[in-house]
């Protein structure tokens, strides 16, 4: 098969971090054409990416393209993907997929009536340490999970002005903008969701015009629990990004900031007494160490090569339009709940089960 021809929507921060992505995919992809209202940044764009073709007017570059990957402020998702549907094209959509249930609905049924691609860039799912922890959690490697732990703690302080600031823009909050990532992790690792809180804050983060921290525990029709703590005021931190899975033998830890999957084995015989916390606390020095890759938050190569083949086979993404849907209404079922000061009920959120 040909290379698939991709367009790029928006040209602000993500070509950068795409550059390498689209190199080593060469064989399978070529950007030829990239678009943002400012034609200075789609020239440069286009220059960093060998694109022919840099437009102001996104629709514009539909002629050159077969897909397109949507890099904009999030309320702008919906019109650009729809448009793009119309067009005949194939969408990777950056997440969230849009900033309503309507929106998001209107998405799915576009790319079902075009018969093209939608796919969410969830790039969390691809990221190799995230797909083996899986792999050990299905296999209950370490016994059945009780409580899985995701962290991600960073500082993030747009400049004056910045899109990013805007309620309206981001869809909402930090937790709505990036948790989405670990609330679609979480319903991954630990299947359908029962009940959830969320309590979020601006203190730390006064430049958000909703909070730039939060936490959200939800408990699972397993039993198990998840929790998200997220933060983008964080100005020193341990965690970094790492997901803890607490399980009946002990505790699968994935480094992501490092680069690093380990598996803590539990004691055997007795705890010491009073559980003492420096004796309980894991020491990765006496860990199994299952996998060590290069250091990298997210995994975008893998997420562009399975919408590349996903575009050729037809088959359905991981993050297609109605499982990323799941883990909005989660956060907007949650969001509800916070502001009325009661847990959320979490059952039956997924399409399947409407």
């Amino acid at each position: 098969m040909s290379k698939i021809r991709l367009g790029i929507i928006g040209c602000g921060d993500m070509q950068s971090a795409h550059q390498q992505i689209f190199e080593a995919l060469s064989d399978k992809v070529v950007v030829t054409a990239t678009a943002d209202i400012d034609i200075d940044k789609a020239r440069n764009a286009a220059q960093i990416l060998g694109a022919v073709h840099a437009v102001s007017n996104y629709q514009d570059l539909f002629q050159y393209v077969d897909a397109v990957l949507v890099v904009t402020p999030h309320d702008l998702h919906h019109e650009m993907g729809i448009k793009s549907f119309a067009a005949g094209k194939h969408v990777l959509m950056e997440k969230p997929m849009a900033v309503s249930e309507e929106e998001c609905r209107s998405l799915i049924r576009a790319s079902e009536e075009s018969g093209k691609v939608l796919m969410v860039a969830y790039p969390m799912r691809y990221q190799p340490l995230v797909v083996k922890l899986k792999e050990l959690i299905d296999q209950e490697y370490l016994g059945k999970v009780f409580h899985i732990g995701i962290f991600t703690e960073q500082l993030t302080q747009p400049p004056e002005g910045h899109w990013i600031r805007s309620a309206k823009h981001l869809g909402g909050g930090q937790f709505f903008s990036h948790g989405c990532h670990y609330i679609d992790l979480l319903l991954w690792f630990l299947g359908r969701p029962s009940t959830g809180i969320h309590i979020g804050t601006r203190l730390g983060t006064p430049w958000m015009e909703r909070e730039g921290t939060s936490d959200a525990v939800i408990t699972f029709e397993s039993g198990a629990l998840g929790h998200h703590f997220g933060t983008w005021g964080a100005r020193a931190t341990r965690h970094g990004y790492s997901i803890h899975v607490h399980c009946d033998r002990g505790m699968l830890e994935a480094d992501i900031t490092n680069g690093v999957l380990y598996a803590h084995h539990g004691f055997e015989g007795d705890p010491p007494r009073g559980g003492i916390a420096g004796t309980l606390s894991p020491d990765p020095r006496g860990a199994e160490v299952i996998m060590q890759i290069a250091s990298e938050s997210k995994y975008l190569q893998g997420e562009l090569a399975h919408f590349l083949q996903c575009i050729e086979s037809g088959e359905t993404p991981l993050t297609d339009g109605p499982g990323s849907l799941q883990g909005l209404r989660v956060i907007w079922r949650l969001e509800e709940a916070e502001k009325q000061g009661k847990f959320a009920d979490l059952v039956g959120l997924g399409l399947d089960q409407a």
